[in-house]
């Protein structure tokens, strides 16, 4: 195995704050432009691989589709539909909208064809006639039991739309959630260079956040409390829920949770877990792991090191998985085998998943291999380019504080699968950030 000597914390920030972590301006005003290409281009693509003809996505005030910004509809106040019909490999896009908010989506530019009607109109019976005419083979509606952002039709809704409906159609429908990850996970090449300066700003502000740590006297809540700072600063905003993120955590593995007041003490290892929002829009999903160094000490103990690059290396193998067509649920299981001959403890959480969006995005899950069975659910979907992952190399071990607690070391990264492989979005991490003791530093 390969040993990278690690640096002190103070070697690794030779780079001005000015020059480390600046906004992203490529992001702001890049959605709409964004959002019409991705209509155009990439959503007749994901319909012809999800096998269907038709989606009807239907947006309303107050308690939206979680998808309506990605179609045009986040404006929405009576009930308006958005119908997309394909025709080959050309699409045709129409929103059926209450007077009034039909003006605006002209003016926006986002679909083909803005059709108004009175308000107080039956919008399912102009949805109806619509279909009868295009006949389609499938029609997908946001009706889903396993994905969350493609569940956005309301039970009262769809009851409403297929009452509306024939019985021929009705018997068409099918969920959009093969579409939604067809068509969400694939990120156009402008959307990609967003998140990479994003990540690289991630990453950054992770290693500033470290600099400020007093072993002893730091808690995990103040470095937590230090990067929300800079995000408001920097006009960014959380990757992930905000009172999660980010999760700083030098003690016993806890998954995701929020910081805690534990203060960080020579021996642990810190991780952080962080994310941030960009225009609006794009997020990253990035830790960064430090190790205190005891009074004195130079480097950590060697069974420390080793343990660092055990978890690495399952990262780059990870990495190295990832190539169009192969499944996620390889991808999990090249590091699950390499966790075996590393001497891992197993681990319950998946190697990774798709990051865009959300940081928990639409499309294959880099998981499944953990469980011994065979492959099933997003694990099956295959990796295609221009999808985005956050995925983690894993070591675990026994913690001793209790017979199942474990400590897990999770390098995460992000990266983009290209047309012959994957690629890291920012430079990964390649050595462990060390964060020296003052002499009076003494675990409590």
């Amino acid at each position: 195995m390969t040993r990278v000597r690690p640096v002190l914390l103070s070697a690794l920030l030779a780079a001005s704050l000015a020059h480390a972590a600046p906004a992203v301006p490529a992001a702001e005003g890049a959605w709409p432009r964004v959002r019409k290409e991705r209509l155009q281009k990439l959503l007749p693509q994901a319909m012809a691989r999800a096998g269907v003809d038709a989606w009807v996505v239907l947006c309303r005030e107050n308690d939206n589709d979680p998808l309506a910004a990605h179609v045009g509809g986040e404006n929405a106040g009576g009930t308006a539909a958005f119908l997309f019909l394909r025709d080959g490999d050309s699409l045709r896009s129409t929103a059926l909208s209450p007077e009034g908010e039909a003006t605006a989506l002209r003016d926006m530019g986002v679909v083909d064809e803005v059709v108004a009607f009175e308000r107080g109109a039956d919008v399912n019976a102009l949805i109806a006639a619509r279909l009868t005419q295009a006949k389609p083979a499938k029609v997908a509606i946001n009706s889903s039991e396993r994905m969350s952002i493609a569940d956005g039709l309301s039970a009262t809704q769809r009851a409403k739309l297929e009452a509306a409906l024939s019985p021929a159609l009705r018997k068409k429908l099918v969920s959009s959630e093969d579409l939604v990850s067809e068509w969400l996970s694939v990120k156009t090449p402008e959307e990609v260079d967003i998140m990479r300066k994003a990540a690289d700003i991630t990453a950054k502000l992770e290693e500033e956040a470290y600099r400020t740590v007093v072993p002893g006297k730091t808690r995990d809540s103040d470095v937590a409390r230090f990067l929300k700072k800079r995000i408001a600063e920097l006009g960014v905003g959380d990757g992930w829920q905000p009172d999660q993120n980010p999760n700083v955590n030098s003690g016993p593995t806890r998954g995701h949770s929020n910081a805690t007041d534990r203060v960080i003490q020579p021996g642990d290892f810190i991780q952080t877990d962080f994310g941030i929002r960009v225009g609006g829009t794009w997020v990253t999903d990035i830790q960064r792991f430090a190790y205190v160094l005891a009074p004195g000490e130079k480097q950590p103990p060697a069974e420390a090191l080793a343990k660092w690059e055990k978890s690495k290396k399952g990262s780059r193998i990870a990495l190295a998985a990832m190539k169009p067509g192969v499944r996620g649920y390889d991808v999990d299981k090249a590091q699950r085998d390499w966790m075996r001959e590393a001497g891992s403890e197993p681990v319950m959480w998946g190697t990774g998943h798709p990051v865009g969006y959300w940081a928990h995005d639409a499309g294959p899950a880099l998981s499944g291999a953990a469980s011994g069975k065979p492959p099933a659910g997003s694990s099956l979907r295959k990796l295609q380019p221009g999808q985005v992952f956050a995925f983690d190399g894993f070591y675990a071990w026994k913690d001793g504080s209790s017979p199942d607690a474990l400590r897990i070391l999770s390098v995460e990264e992000m990266a983009v699968v290209t047309e012959t492989g994957a690629e890291y979005l920012n430079p990964p991490q390649e050595q462990l950030i060390l964060i020296p003791s003052p002499v009076t530093a003494a675990k409590q």
